[in-house]
């Protein structure tokens, strides 16, 4: 496997690596996401769209940093997912893989918060971050569009 790959699909190793490890340490040790040493209960919402309506309506109580964390960090924190994913994955080069993969880390990860008592199990914020990683393909895909075409005009010239 490591030698057949390029030094782009290396380097896309070493930084997938590195986001998987900020996402693990951001989703289970940041002390700035103010989580509590130690719950006593579990939390979870299964409802789709809850507290994505929720964080919208209150979003004056709550503050703006709050609902920009929650919402948008969601979706842009699984962008690199979806980016890098096909770079290092040839069966995620088709898109339907790569957010089926998405899902399902999404899915990992707030089960493991569920379990560990740490965070929440959220199913809103499953559908933000499979969207997160469905749109880090998209950037992927035009990113790969742009190369070919530079590639092309240069052959041309």
């Amino acid at each position: 496997m490591i030698r057949n790959t390029t030094k782009k699909q290396k380097l896309g190793w070493v930084l997938f690596i590195v986001y998987m490890a900020a996402v693990v340490y951001f989703m289970f040790f940041a002390e700035s996401f103010d989580r509590p040493d130690v719950r006593q209960e579990y939390h979870y919402n299964l409802v789709l769209f809850r507290e994505i309506k929720r964080f919208v309506i209150y979003r004056d109580q709550l503050g703006m940093k709050a609902v920009f964390l929650n919402i948008v960090g969601n979706v842009a924190g699984f962008m690199p997912f979806g980016f890098f994913l096909p770079i290092i994955s040839r069966r995620s080069r088709k898109w339907y893989n790569t957010v089926l993969f998405g899902f399902s880390f999404s899915l990992a990860i707030e089960i493991t918060q569920l379990v560990w008592k740490v965070g929440s199990f959220d199913v809103d914020d499953i559908l933000l971050n499979t969207i997160g990683g469905a749109l880090g393909f998209i950037v992927y895909r035009n990113v790969q569009k742009y190369r070919r075409r530079r590639m092309n005009g240069k052959r041309n010239c």
